[in-house]
């Protein structure tokens, strides 16, 4: 296997780094040589891994749009340019807890939100130093449907694990999208489905819990180690060629998606009316 190559010099942002797969690639690319800043919603989580590889830590909320702002601002006047922005905050929630700004939760915290975060960093990303965007997405994308008539649930009730679902589906819309449209300004997007991972990931869901909080979940699961890798590799070991634009299913390229995203007006539609329930249009 060849040695990795050095990341000093680098400046990488990871979100959803306090725990699990985040906080796993924070630190492989931190003793890469990566400046790494942290962003986690539990300040003493969020620290605890910063602290852990010499970075920094940013707290804040997904579930609310002030918080994404803040946070952005804080990030903003940390650095002069960002070489990765590795989109991994995420999870799955009760659609009847809805956020702060009135959205169903698995749409805003897992799509909407770092929809909102990318766009408020755009004039630390891209450039001739070039930088990455990695969404990451899941295998779950398959069982997503995207409503351009409601995208954020604000006139239905989904069933959870469907919300989710609709949720990683945009995740790879909204890397299609970014690829359309910000490639000629150096940004090269790309999504990752990092396998089913051994982690706080899905605490909320009947579901998951019975896969991940019991024997079955050494049958059904990978540790959270294995699926940083994919993660690590899409965000700095491959040419802007092989992933602009594309969605790995872990280490293999062109997985399966959902058709929609195939869609140019799916993904065009989505891209508009994020841009409506984030504030941004």
């Amino acid at each position: 296997m060849p040695t990795p190559h050095s990341l000093t010099g680098r400046t990488i942002v990871v979100t959803g780094a306090s725990d699990g797969i985040g906080r796993i690639a924070a630190r492989t690319l931190a003793e890469r040589g990566a400046e790494v800043l942290v962003v986690g919603r539990s300040p003493e989580k969020t620290a605890a891994a910063a602290l852990e590889i010499g970075g920094r830590a940013f707290v804040g909320d997904f579930a609310s749009f002030d918080d994404v702002r803040r946070v952005a601002d804080e990030l903003r006047n940390s650095v002069d340019h960002i070489d990765v922005l590795l989109n991994n905050a995420g999870g799955t929630f009760d659609p009847s807890k809805r956020t702060a700004d009135g959205h169903e939760p698995n749409v805003q915290i897992n799509h909407l939100s770092p929809f909102l975060l990318t766009h408020l960093l755009l004039d630390r990303l891209g450039g001739p130093a070039g930088s990455r965007i990695v969404n990451t997405s899941s295998v779950g994308n398959l069982g997503g449907r995207i409503d351009l008539q409601d995208i954020a649930y604000d006139h239905s009730s989904p069933a959870e694990f469907r919300a989710y679902c609709t949720s990683k589906l945009m995740n790879i819309g909204f890397t299609r999208g970014a690829t359309e449209r910000w490639s000629d300004r150096g940004i090269t997007s790309v999504a990752v489905h990092p396998g089913a991972v051994r982690s706080n990931f899905g605490n909320a869901n009947v579901l998951f819990r019975v896969i991940y909080r019991t024997p079955l979940k050494y049958v059904a699961s990978i540790s959270a180690e294995s699926g940083a890798e994919p993660l690590v590799s899409v965000a700095v070991d491959k040419p802007d060629a092989e992933v602009a634009g594309i969605y790995y299913s872990r280490h293999k390229a062109r997985g399966r998606t959902n058709g929609q995203v195939d869609d140019p007006a799916v993904v065009d539609g989505l891209w508009t009316e994020s841009e409506k329930l984030v504030g941004l249009a």
